[in-house]
């Protein structure tokens, strides 16, 4: 293989029914970043069937090109026709870096794509960047061993270098509409004798979700909140800030909140301007989801926990009796407004 045939990064940007996915959009503002010191372009690679009209959104968001792969098999996400239009592209543009989002789609795909490639591949990456040497990798950075060490992946001999970025991680750049950039069209012939499967009628679940990646003020419970009683008293101190309940991996586990909720490794990654941590002792997995807040309070008996090393306010008490009183003096303010 010669490594100097891969130039340029592509971004796998997901869309779902129409609706670009905020992950493929963060990570076109991280690959502008590395693009720049490898002095190549951004290309985001977008799949579906009637999304051309998403291209400029992409474009605005920073992708210098954006490859349009429309056709009617490509309507409703299937593995084995969206590999093979994603190895098409990567044959075709013989991209240096590809990037998915690990949401379950890009989770299925990436895979599957790397393999076709014979590349490996690096999952949940929580940092990447390029090597300062004269080689230009690129260094992936993802927990490993239970979230208790931090391991840098690099591939030295094969390309394309391709990694998945969770939700929430990066940051997107600020929309420009007055940002250029090229739309191509991409056409390959799509082998239908390898679909073996076809989905017949998607069923979604009604269920009101809350995404708590999305919320600006989190109120986060652990195992110290104690029972799933004591969460609903979070929700009231939450509702009286305009915050969103989310919790600790272990709180979930406990059976006190649904899996949706959970801040963490395992979790969601969040970047809010406050989070309020209550009754979260800090271990390394659950400070991976939240880290990047603004402002970082946390609420624990504990006075040596590890929460406190990285908050921006510390209370040493009971969370459930400290998140109460806040929530009375709350109301008092607002009731005298």
């Amino acid at each position: 293989m010669n490594l100097s045939d891969y130039k340029g990064i592509l971004v796998f940007a997901e869309q779902r029914d129409g609706q670009l996915q905020k992950v493929g959009i963060e990570l076109i503002g991280k690959a502008k970043e590395l693009a720049e010191k490898l002095n190549v372009p951004v290309t985001a690679a977008l799949m579906g069937s009637g999304i051309e009209g998403l291209a400029k959104e992409l474009v605005a968001y920073g992708a210098d090109k954006v490859l349009v792969v429309d056709k009617p098999e490509l309507k409703i996400y299937s593995t084995e026709a969206y590999a093979q239009a994603f190895k098409a592209i990567i044959d075709a543009k013989k991209p240096e870096i590809v990037l998915f989002g690990a949401t379950t789609l890009g989770r299925d795909l990436a895979p599957r794509v790397s393999s076709r490639m014979a590349c490996g591949l690096t999952a949940d990456c929580t940092k990447l960047e390029i090597s300062d040497d004269e080689f230009k990798r690129l260094e992936m950075t993802r927990p490993a061993f239970g979230g208790n060490l931090m391991a840098t992946i690099i591939s030295p001999n094969h390309r394309p270098q391709m990694s998945t970025v969770r939700p929430g991680v990066m940051q997107k750049l600020d929309r420009d509409e007055s940002k250029k950039g090229d739309i191509e069209k991409f056409e390959f012939n799509l082998d239908k004798s390898k679909l073996k499967v076809k989905v017949l009628e998607v069923v979604k679940e009604a269920k009101n979700k809350v995404d708590i990646s999305e919320a600006s003020i989190l109120v986060s419970g652990g195992r110290g909140i104690g029972s799933a009683e004591n969460f609903k008293n979070l929700e009231a101190f939450a509702q009286e800030i305009g915050a969103t309940v989310s919790a600790s991996r272990a709180a979930v586990d406990a059976g006190y909140i649904e899996h949706d909720r959970q801040v963490g490794q395992t979790g969601k990654t969040v970047r809010p301007d406050i989070y309020f941590a209550c009754g979260i002792s800090g271990a390394i997995q659950h400070v991976a989801g939240m880290e990047e807040s603004e402002f970082i309070v946390a609420i624990n008996k504990d006075e040596g926990a590890a929460i406190f090393e990285i908050a921006d306010l510390g209370i040493v008490g009971d969370a459930n009796k400290i998140s109460a009183l806040l929530g009375e003096e709350l109301k008092k303010m607002n009731a005298n407004k």
